[in-house]
């Protein structure tokens, strides 16, 4: 008799149907796994056989064979133990045969018999919906499969002898609910940063639109407090961003307790992070700071002092909105729709442009250093801004500062602006500025002739790529959306057209 159990393999956030075959026949005593297991699927048999002992159950002497259909599609994980340990069950008559046709089924088996949480229970019960069937996970894993939808049959066992005694009617296991993580109450504000009016300004167009930041600026001038009081002024994740966003993070096994977040995703790598890190990859292909930023924001301190190969690897993504990781034997995909803010020093030693400092290298000291990034990463950065050092009088006596909560009032009005604006276009997938194609923004942010000759006079001037042009336009629709007008005048070109001027003097020197 073959026993059939039906569990998945991830590739990418997608779950990839697999059969596991069990079959108990004669032969020589023991367990052998079959279908491209790796290492951590090879040893299920020691695991599988620890918890069936510790359940009361005790293998027959006999061969078991467990086959993972289709058998020439690699098996990574620990997830594939509870289908092949309930495989076995079902093969020996501990479970009815039956009971398992319409499930699919993941978890990691613990030496008592307990069942562990694993990374990918929301893809699986995603999967398993569309599929037409109900999920067996581990409990801790339960309220992130909830998620799924409300009519999928899911089973959250804490062992195995509380799965078969639900089999056998003897206890009965209720429907895990779906959990939400509560956000901290204690998010950085902006009333607490002082001076820097132009880099709030900035922080606040940016976060309208999605647009992409970079901040250039002495040490200590607070770069990285803005960067930090982003999401403070960031609007939650809908429910479908909600949803895409957490099964990146639980393929990624970041989920903690399976509780999902409506909090907009901020990742801060170190500059030492690598290529793999940044979009993803490595022996065993996992989403990468990019993909983790989905929907959220990726922000890159320090920025010259990463890697040039890693920060070109940001590129494609940056236009896409995904990470593909392509190897010789397969191939996956992330989505990384992330909003890149990013703060460096001006040069070496900080210094360069502040009045009373030179640099002992001259100019070649800014120069070298800011010529670390390519211009062609530069490019794809709508909004430039020079932070300079905060003032003593701004220390002393500062000037009443906005609050977050106010800011984030007018971001929310502006995203809902294009939010209505991209549905009414057939656009129902966009909801910022910073996505729309060429040809939808040319559409979008028609200038009046004031602002239309401002545009052709200053992309002349400045030799503007066909991007660079597209992205100023991008700018000046958001900065028209905050002033709640339909029409983008010469004063919103005016000033997108100065948060590109500061990051030529950059391209310049890459």
């Amino acid at each position: 008799m073959v026993a059939r159990v039906s569990t998945v393999a991830f590739q990418g956030i997608e779950g990839v149907p697999v059969d596991v075959q069990v079959m108990v026949a004669p032969g020589k005593v023991g367990i052998q796994i079959v279908g491209l297991p790796d290492k951590a699927v090879a040893e299920s048999r020691e695991r599988v056989q620890a918890a069936l002992h510790a359940s009361g159950l005790s293998l027959p002497g006999k061969r078991v064979t467990v086959n993972l259909a289709p058998a020439d599609l690699p098996k990574e994980g620990s997830h594939f133990d509870l289908p092949i340990a309930l495989g076995l069950m079902a093969a020996l008559g501990a479970i009815p045969a039956d009971a398992l046709g319409g499930y699919v089924v993941l978890g990691e088996l613990n030496l008592d018999g307990t069942i562990a949480a694993v990374a990918g229970a929301l893809p699986a019960a995603i999967g398993a919906n569309a599929l037409g069937k109900g999920l067996i996970c581990p409990a801790e894993s339960g309220p992130e499969a909830a998620w799924a939808g409300a009519d999928i049959d899911i089973l959250a066992p804490r062992s195995l002898i509380a799965l078969a005694n639900h089999f056998r009617g003897t206890q009965v296991l209720s429907r895990p609910k779906a959990a939400i993580r509560a956000n901290p109450a204690n998010l950085p504000d902006l009333v607490e940063i002082k001076g820097q009016e132009s880099a709030k300004r900035a922080l606040e167009v940016a976060a309208a639109g999605g647009h992409n930041l970079l901040m250039v600026g002495p040490p200590g001038s607070g770069k990285s407090m803005l960067a930090s009081r982003l999401p403070s002024i960031l609007p939650p994740l809908s429910a479908g961003e909600l949803l895409d966003v957490s099964m990146v993070h639980s393929i990624a096994g970041q989920l903690s307790g399976g509780k999902l977040s409506d909090r907009r995703p901020y990742r801060t790598p170190h500059h030492s992070a690598t290529m793999a890190a940044l979009v993803g990859g490595g022996l065993r292909a996992k989403p990468g700071e990019a993909s983790l930023a989905h929907h959220g924001v990726l922000f890159l301190d320090e920025l010259p002092e990463f890697s040039p190969q890693a920060l070109d690897a940001l590129r494609q993504p940056l236009e896409t909105g995904e990470c593909i990781i392509a190897r010789a034997n397969h191939r996956v995909s992330y989505p990384a729709e992330f909003q890149l803010v990013a703060a460096m020093n001006p040069c070496r030693c900080g210094m360069a442009g502040e009045p009373g400092h030179s640099c002992a290298r001259g100019p070649r000291c800014a120069a070298d250093y800011q010529a670390r990034i390519s211009g062609p990463l530069l490019d794809r950065i709508d909004i430039r801004i020079d932070v300079p050092a905060v003032s003593a009088i701004d220390l002393i006596q500062p000037v009443a500062a906005e609050a977050s909560a106010d800011v984030a009032r007018r971001v929310a009005r502006a995203r809902a602006l294009q939010r209505d604006r991209f549905a009414e276009l057939g656009e129902g997938r966009l909801r910022i500025n910073a996505r729309a194609s060429t040809a939808l923004v040319e559409k979008i942010a028609n200038p009046d002739p004031g602002g239309l000759q401002l545009l052709r006079d200053a992309a002349e001037k400045m030799k503007f790529s066909a991007r660079g042009y597209h992205r100023v336009l991008k700018v000046a629709r958001t900065l028209a959306d905050l002033d709640g007008v339909e029409t983008v005048g010469r004063i919103h070109l005016a000033e997108a057209i100065s948060y590109r001027i500061a990051g030529e003097r950059l391209t310049a020197a890459a």
